[in-house]
């Protein structure tokens, strides 16, 4: 597949839509209003089938730049993330990092925007192992006024053409984490 975009330009949905043909992978898209929250996509995740999601972009202290990818309905615990994943202490990363890394704007982070990350490689994926127990899952094609819904082994097949190995890990707060 060629380049369509300019120089340090992400790519554009159309480019990750390209992208996911040239994979072979099928997905569907749905249209809907701006979106910038779990809870203003409530009303939009009732007719679309599958597992719902949240992304969080983080950085540790030593600079890593990690995406956590989960259920929507997952509580994160931020505090002794680190100690599921090996990093330092996380925080959110900000509107410029996040820009700068991944090519999308707050309110639009998903795992297909590692297709912007697919040279350098600069972020780590972190998946929540329940996520995995979905066979459909739904994420923001790149802009938060669409969701396109892929098949969990499809998904894998995108984070492996991307150069993205996933890290499985059971983020959900445990007793002795609270």
């Amino acid at each position: 597949m060629t380049n369509t975009q300019p120089e340090n330009q992400p790519a554009s949905r159309q480019d990750l839509l390209d992208f996911f043909a040239s994979l072979n992978i099928n997905t569907k898209t749905h249209d809907h209003e701006a979106v910038f929250t779990v809870d203003e996509s409530h009303k939009i995740k009732q007719d679309l089938p599958g597992g719902h999601t949240k992304n969080l972009f983080l950085k540790d202290k030593k600079g890593n730049v990690i995406l956590v990818v989960c259920i929507n309905d997952t509580e994160v615990d931020l505090k002794s993330f680190h100690k599921k994943y090996a990093c330092g202490r996380v925080s959110f990363g900000n509107a410029d990092l996040l820009w700068e890394r991944l090519g999308v704007r707050p309110g639009s982070v998903t795992p297909f925007a590692l297709f912007n990350d697919r040279n350098e490689h600069k972020v780590q994926l972190v998946l929540d192992s329940h996520l995995l127990e979905w066979e459909l899952l739904n994420f923001h094609p790149l802009e938060n006024t669409a969701t396109t819904a892929i098949a969990r082994d499809d998904l894998l097949t995108f984070f492996k053409a991307t150069g993205h190995e996933p890290t499985i890990v059971k983020l959900e707060k445990t007793e002795e984490a609270v």
